[in-house]
């Protein structure tokens, strides 16, 4: 059955979440937000595009940093509520340099640096 992006349950915003997992390792690289336009043009070229709230703009990872992301597969989950986007990363995810965007652990009450 042909996907089309308008079946997802985007938010009043028009947004659904994206979570990109380094398709290699399984590792949770970040979170971030795609509109039905970005839907589409992630599947049409295989570049992660997604929507900037703050700059009301597409991006797409890793265009200005070098650190791409190219979809290896998208999955939708049981609610289409939120999509699990399996990339191939190129250098960190992370805007900070670090591989993931998940780098702090709360460990007994305590923020603890990974890696």
């Amino acid at each position: 059955m042909p996907f089309d992006p308008a079946t997802l349950r985007y938010d009043r915003d028009g947004l659904i979440p994206a979570i990109a997992q380094d398709d290699a390792t399984g590792e949770v690289l970040m979170m971030a937000w795609m509109n039905a336009e970005a839907v589409a043009r992630t599947l049409a070229t295989g570049a992660v595009t997604y929507w900037s709230r703050s700059r009301q703009a597409f991006w797409i990872k890793g265009e200005t940093s070098g650190h791409r992301q190219r979809l290896v597969e998208m999955r939708l989950d049981c609610d289409r509520d939120c999509l699990l986007l399996r990339v191939a990363q190129t250098g960190p995810a992370c805007h900070t340099g670090a591989r993931t965007c998940f780098h702090t652990a709360l460990r007994d009450g305590s923020e603890v640096a990974l890696g």
